[in-house]
């Protein structure tokens, strides 16, 4: 991925964004053509500060049997975008843009054993259960034993060890404050959910920048 300088998250920041988003996309370099899967996923860190990307594809999907023991893969993982009106910076000779955050992982992917397939359903559910509280979180205790097994029989785990990070969080950083203002009261005045979070952002980096 093309990462401007100005734009350029942190591996920090990046992990980040991967855990709070939790939902990207697989891509793996099959002969013929790239092919790709839209999944959920969690990453977990190790106390060597290498990281590892745990998912699940259906089993009726063939991806899964391109892994095997191990293959490359690319998870990317897109945040909230925006376009911006040149008209809203309020200062001449402008073009239009668009803003976005995004991540993009590579690594070795490999099929994990159907024995692991009922933690990776556990910790999975129990990250994004946990962000509905105080709802009692979902476990898979509560299937029965039948429909349990069924479940699992349906799905692949697969893990992806992480080996390069590369991020960015566009939010117009390399333009001055009369610009960025501009921008955020346009992005304020639309109603999509994409101009809010992106105007949320840039309101954030704008303070850290300028103040007030």
């Amino acid at each position: 991925m093309y990462v401007p300088a100005a734009f350029k998250m942190d591996d920090a920041d990046a992990i980040e964004h991967l855990r709070q988003r939790g939902f990207g996309l697989l891509v793996l370099p099959i002969l013929d053509a790239p092919a790709a899967s839209h999944v959920p996923f969690l990453v977990e860190s190790k106390a060597d500060g290498s990281h590892r990307i745990a998912l699940h594809l259906a089993r009726a999907n063939k991806l899964h049997s391109q892994i095997g023991a191990g293959c490359n893969a690319l998870l990317v993982c897109q945040g909230p975008d925006a376009y911006i009106s040149p008209d809203w910076y309020g200062v001449p000779n402008q073009v239009p843009t668009w803003t976005y955050t995004s991540v993009h992982v590579t690594g070795t992917a490999r099929v994990l054993s159907e024995v692991e397939n009922l933690a990776h359903v556990d910790r999975l559910s129990a990250e994004f259960e946990n962000r509905l509280l105080p709802k009692k979180p979902w476990t898979s205790n509560k299937m029965d034993n039948v429909r349990r097994s069924a479940m699992l029989n349906a799905i692949v785990s697969i893990a992806i060890d992480v080996n390069t990070i590369e991020a960015q969080k566009k939010l117009i950083q390399h333009k001055g404050e009369i610009e960025q203002r501009g921008a955020i009261a346009g992005l304020r005045a639309r109603d999509d959910a994409g101009s809010q979070a992106i105007a949320s952002m840039m309101e954030k980096s704008a303070r850290q920048r300028f103040g007030g």
